[in-house]
């Protein structure tokens, strides 16, 4: 077991320096939900209630909706401003009688282990929970949170058992229950008999989880028999070809798509030309009609048929 928390039990002027570890575990078989064609897992998107647009986790913040009708929102820096409880120490406030703890109240259970040098103290608190039949009501914090919680003893080791605070636990507000119902002495025996017979001393090995194991055995015959497939891998970037490919890609064809357009048109694209001529030459007849006659193109000099020199170009120093 991997220790989750780690601190000292303090009581008087007595401290047992421990660590917590979690005492249960849950094995209830997990399943996922995966598209029954092609076993793709099944993905869910933060999406907004009233524009249906997906939410970025960035924008997301904490509400709180009154009864009235009435949203109040926190943000990150109203939690941070909240007071937080921080500390290694699990106080101890009472010992109370075992049989005055409501097992209602029961939450999650931990184990304390001491450090080596706590090892006589931790067996001296322990040892007086079992003589005096007690546990200690201590406070504490875990997650930042502070809570309620007991110390009791479960063989050779404290367990700190979390509770749930008073007002957590709802009253059976059944109108029924207060009915008067009128039980006669043979009834009484008689379900009294019956529990005799069915009494027992408790032994929680004798008990297992008979829906987990059709589970397993389902699912182990399934494999066996071929009914499996191999889980499907998703697609990373990586395996969806480099920038680089892609980008050749668009081109080339973007060249066939150029290439079958313009050659279908090359004849269309010389019609245009000629008519621009055509066009042309009128304008010129037009103009040589009028009142003033054009003056002759000055002949080209040898100097106009000579093509220009290339210009020198200066490079900067660096």
């Amino acid at each position: 077991m991997r220790a989750m928390w780690s601190g000292a039990i303090s009581f008087g002027l007595v401290s047992v320096p421990i660590k917590l570890y979690s005492a249960t575990t849950n094995h209830d078989i997990r399943f996922h939900q995966v598209h029954a064609a092609d076993g793709g897992r099944i993905k869910y998107k933060r999406t907004c209630s009233m524009d249906g647009e997906e939410v970025d986790y960035a924008d997301i913040v904490k509400g709180y909706e009154t009864d009235d009708g009435e949203l109040i929102t926190l943000d990150d820096a109203d939690l941070d401003s909240l007071p937080q409880v921080s500390g290694h120490e699990i106080d101890v406030i009472e010992f109370v009688p075992a049989d005055q703890i409501d097992p209602m109240l029961f939450e999650k259970s931990y184990y304390l282990e001491p450090e080596a040098k706590a090892a006589k103290p931790y067996a001296l608190l322990r040892e007086a929970l079992v003589q005096t039949d007690r546990m200690a009501v201590v406070r504490f914090a875990l997650r930042q949170r502070e809570s309620i919680a007991l110390l009791r003893v479960r063989g050779n080791a404290i367990v700190l058992q979390t509770m749930l605070w008073p007002d957590e636990v709802r009253e059976p507000e059944f109108d029924i229950l207060d009915t008067e119902v009128e039980l006669r002495p043979q009834e009484l025996t008689m379900a009294a008999s019956l529990v005799e017979s069915l009494g027992a001393d408790f032994d929680p090995t004798q008990f297992h989880d008979e829906y987990r194991d059709a589970v397993e055995e389902m699912i182990e015959r399934k494999r066996t028999t071929g009914e499996s497939r191999p889980a499907p891998v998703e697609k990373t970037a990586s395996d969806e070809g480099d920038s680089m490919t892609d980008l050749l890609s668009a081109l080339q064809a973007s060249v066939d798509a150029a290439r079958a357009k313009s050659g279908g048109s090359a004849a269309a694209k010389e019609e245009p030309e000629e008519a621009a001529d055509e066009t042309a030459a009128r304008s010129r007849s037009s103009r040589s009609s009028g009142t003033k006659k054009a003056a002759p193109r000055k002949a080209a000099t040898k100097a106009d048929d000579e093509p220009a020199a290339p210009r020198k170009r200066t490079r900067k120093p660096a």
